[in-house]
């Protein structure tokens, strides 16, 4: 399992003081608040910073990192990755695991086949949905509920998959 991984996306410029937008990528925010240092991940970058300042903005954060102290600076931040620790990231509820843990697993049937491997979760329209690459080589959507997926086990490195149908 990573230790580290994005917990949330720098967005847009908030004011004339450097603040930056900053969106959870959990769909929580109060986790975010206790954070005062984070590294800023830009493609294959990741630059270690320090927080200065965190405000409560409509449906949002605003972020102030040290030295980013216009605008025009924090519009460089727009589209950041904010990683942080596996200790700082939202706490997870029964039925609940963080994405990094997910990708990579080993999909497979209720007979212990192999059918692929989870290399996303996205959200959709009417839930999540897991991203499988088949042993094929061909990608797959399939619905993230309990109905489709049973024992899922970051630790043993697979996910059962209830119904193969659901990848023809």
């Amino acid at each position: 399992m990573r230790e580290r991984f994005a917990v949330a996306l720098a967005g847009s410029p908030f004011g004339v003081k450097g603040f930056v937008r900053i969106r959870s990528l959990s769909g929580e925010y109060e986790h975010l608040t206790r954070l005062t240092h984070v590294s800023l991940r830009q493609g294959e970058r990741e630059t270690p910073w320090e927080i200065e300042e965190i405000i409560p903005i409509p449906r949002a954060l605003a972020m102030k990192f040290r030295g980013i102290d216009t605008p025009e600076a924090a519009k460089t931040l727009n589209g950041a990755e904010i990683v942080a620790d596996r200790g700082q990231a939202a706490p997870l509820k029964d039925g609940e695991w963080y994405v990094e843990d997910l990708r990579g697993l080993a999909v497979v049937s209720v007979s212990g086949e192999t059918l692929g491997h989870i290399t996303n979760a996205l959200e959709g329209g009417g839930g999540s949905l897991i991203e499988i690459r088949l042993v094929s080589g061909e990608t797959r959507l399939a619905p993230f509920r309990n109905e489709f997926f049973g024992d899922i086990k970051p630790e043993t490195g697979r996910a059962v998959l209830l119904h193969t149908w659901v990848l023809e």
